[in-house]
């Protein structure tokens, strides 16, 4: 347990020396000196670790709630750098490789559908599928399209008019994937009757950084979305608490819906993937119901192999094409 207390304090003390240093940057722009500190704090953050980042103290805790945010900032500056790099070819659909974490997105996609096809009763062959904060690179929705579902129609949606504007220029001269593809700027606390319409949800992980806020989407998708329909919720655990926020399985139940599995990935995929399912009884019984029905039964933990090799190799691998993409910023 000492060991364990160390290990912690040393990592929260790196990590809190990382979060100074981009609170200094002048912009959080993609350039070398951004790239560098971001490689680092992920570099720390993705190897397994005994932190549980919802008991840290108080200080700590304002400074990740802080450091989210400033993920959430450079990854929307990052998003959309590459995004107008992309949409300066022909077609932007060929060159999508040229984004440092795209594996990443087709790891997790895969991944994420192959929890949908394993948990969701039935299997899973869905006509329509929302996105919630798809951004100015909806990679997560093109790998599903693409790979995964090549027949559901999916609508993207974004706070951001910018950023739908990037994500649909993307899909200009593609006649297959992109005639599935759509994009919406709205909040989703103003969507209602529309998410009726899905067989599947996703929920992006900062969409909602705060557990308040996080809890108060899913309890608003639970009011809205079809019995029966599949929500995807990405979530973070360990030392990844520090880049994304945590959801507690609790908070979807209590917003309505049933949990399916949990998966705490330990590979190069860096978010946790929460499968969940509208609680039919939802309507008649409120709420409460979905809460007592969570309590009643533990969702599976999935948790895959472990690559800690691979994904140390991927980090430094990473790290170069940054170093290599320098000249383009």
């Amino acid at each position: 347990m000492e060991s364990q207390n160390k290990e912690v304090d040393a990592l929260v003390q790196k990590i809190t020396g990382l979060h100074a240093a981009i609170s200094k940057l002048p912009s959080l722009s993609p350039c070398p000196d951004v790239n560098a500190l971001f490689t680092d704090l992920v570099t720390a953050c993705v190897p397994p670790s005994p932190v549980d980042v919802t008991k840290l103290g108080p200080e700590a805790q304002g400074m990740r709630e802080g450091l989210i945010r400033l993920c959430s900032e450079a990854e929307g500056k990052l998003e959309a750098h590459y995004s107008d790099m992309l949409a300066a070819f022909d077609n932007p659909l060929d060159h999508l490789g040229m984004f440092p974490y795209y594996s990443n997105y087709i790891n997790l996609s895969k991944l994420e559908y192959e929890l949908l096809a394993r948990y969701v009763p039935g299997g899973i062959a869905p006509a329509r599928v929302a996105f919630i904060g798809s951004g100015p690179l909806p990679f997560s929705s093109f790998v599903l399209a693409a790979r995964h579902l090549p027949d559901t129609v999916f609508d993207n949606y974004d706070l951001c008019a910018a950023a739908n504007d990037r994500a649909s220029k993307l899909f200009r001269a593609d006649k297959g994937v992109g005639s599935r593809m759509s994009f919406h700027t709205a909040d989703v606390a103003d969507l209602r009757g529309e998410l009726a319409a899905y067989d599947v949800v996703f929920l992006a992980a900062l969409v909602g950084m705060a557990a308040e806020e996080k809890a108060k989407v899913i309890a608003h998708l639970g009011a809205h979305m079809a019995d029966g329909a599949a929500l995807v919720v990405r979530s973070a655990h360990g030392a990844r608490g520090f880049l994304y926020p945590i959801v507690d399985p609790e908070d979807i139940g209590r917003g309505g819906f049933e949990v399916l599995a949990v998966c705490h990935p330990d590979d190069d995929v860096v978010n946790s993937v929460i499968i969940a399912r509208k609680s039919n009884d939802v309507h008649a019984d409120g709420l409460q119901n979905g809460r007592e029905r969570h309590a009643r039964g533990t969702a599976p933990v999935v948790s895959p192999p472990c690559r800690f090799g691979e994904m140390v190799a991927d980090l430094t691998k990473k790290r170069e094409e940054f170093a290599n993409a320098e000249v383009a910023f």
